[in-house]
């Protein structure tokens, strides 16, 4: 399943509030949680279990309250097993008042694996091996950083997290120890279209909380970004965006923002900095 129309850039789409409850097409809400603390300080986070920082938080209420102003309602969510993604999540439907919306937790969700280059200072990487380099890992389709390996200093931290160490117990895939964007959407496309697909199908509003190359896997599957367009396509944290589709999950409509052009704008530019995420 994919879109039948080719894109090789995607233009910025800006939503007005609206009343998509009442339009019967088959809408997905999908979000990139808040800045973390890891992000904050300009760090590797991807499985690490790194919290919201306090413009985290405010990012996430920022996105609970454009969706509230465009009466968004959902039937159910999804969301990766990493605690920042889980906070944005609490926070949307909190602010929404639905909180108590069904919600199914993946490790298929969870942002990519940088391997070695987890924990360590961007803007330091940049130093040492070169920004183009640097960015190389961040942004190329298939280029892998560094394994990380057993001794590395937060291997534990990550494989003792109690939900990955459950979801370990009940999947036969093996976990990585390092991922690009081509082996992270190996395991996000058949996950929306095994899983999240079959709802949409139903009639239900999904909404999705993930991460950015989890966002930047289904964008360039929806859309068919070529390998080399998807490097350039940034997703800004706490900003809502929408796709809506036909009977026959087709896009209809590609990746609408809500909110402010600006901010929106601004988000992105932030995203694409080597200072962020």
């Amino acid at each position: 399943m994919s879109s039948s129309v080719r894109k090789t850039a995607i233009p910025l789409s800006v939503s007005p509030p609206s009343s998509p409850v009442m339009t019967g097409r088959r809408i997905v809400v999908l979000a990139r949680h808040g800045e973390s603390e890891w992000s904050k300080n300009n760090i590797f986070c991807g499985w690490y279990d790194s919290l919201l920082s306090d413009r985290g938080t405010n990012e996430a209420l920022e996105c609970a309250e454009l969706l509230k102003q465009s009466n968004y309602e959902f039937d159910r969510a999804y969301t990766s097993l990493l605690t920042r993604a889980h906070q944005t999540l609490n926070i949307i439907t909190e602010h929404i008042g639905q909180s108590s919306l069904p919600v199914e937790e993946s490790w298929r969700l969870n942002e990519r694996h940088y391997g070695a280059l987890t924990g360590y200072n961007k803007a330091e990487l940049a130093t040492k091996y070169g920004e183009k380099q640097v960015q190389i890992w961040r942004r190329s389709f298939d280029v892998l950083p560094p394994p990380m390996e057993a001794t590395h200093k937060y291997y534990r931290a990550i494989w003792r997290n109690p939900k990955i160490v459950a979801q370990s117990y009940t999947s036969n895939e093996k976990f990585p120890s390092t991922e690009s964007l081509k082996e992270t959407m190996e395991r996000v496309i058949p996950y929306w279209d095994n899983t999240i697909v079959p709802n949409i199908q139903r009639g239900q509003r999904i909404l999705i909380v993930a991460h950015g190359t989890v966002l930047r896997s289904l964008i360039k599957y929806l859309d068919n970004v070529s390998d080399n367009d998807i490097c350039s396509i940034n997703i800004p944290s706490g900003i809502p965006f929408v796709y809506e589709f036909d009977d026959d999950m087709k896009v209809i409509s590609s990746r609408t923002f809500l909110g402010d052009k600006k901010r929106i704008e601004e988000g992105i530019a932030r995203a694409a900095s080597i200072g962020s995420h």
